[in-house]
């Protein structure tokens, strides 16, 4: 129901409302909650923006295995968003999302070779 809201698909468009409904399932332990509310963070949508806050969203997302979670926070590492630039981390996080198959930390992966 928050991506309905967040893209506006059958809804109307309401990015507050979208961050409200990630909040709650990520509370209660959902990986892409917790990803899409980490994206809201890094934006600014919805939320007040908070690199560190989105931080440790995408790290609760990755600590559960889901790779666009590893995708996002190997992004934070690789760009220094909210964290100190890592490199290795950076890389270290993109091939284990790339390894399941994310094209966009294929990407990224091709971007640090």
């Amino acid at each position: 129901l928050g991506f309905c809201y967040d893209t506006g698909a059958g809804v109307p468009k309401d990015v507050v409302k979208a961050a409200q409904l990630y909040r709650r399932a990520a509370e209660q332990g959902s990986a892409p909650a917790q990803f899409n509310l980490g994206w809201d963070y890094e934006n600014g949508e919805g939320v007040q923006k908070d690199l560190v806050e989105a931080v440790r969203l995408y790290r609760l997302s990755a600590a559960q295995g889901y790779s666009t979670g590893h995708c996002g926070l190997g992004r934070c590492y690789m760009y220094g968003i909210g964290v100190d630039k890592d490199l290795v981390e950076a890389r270290r996080l993109l091939t284990l999302s790339a390894g399941q198959g994310n094209s966009r930390a294929q990407n990224l992966l091709a971007e640090l070779a």
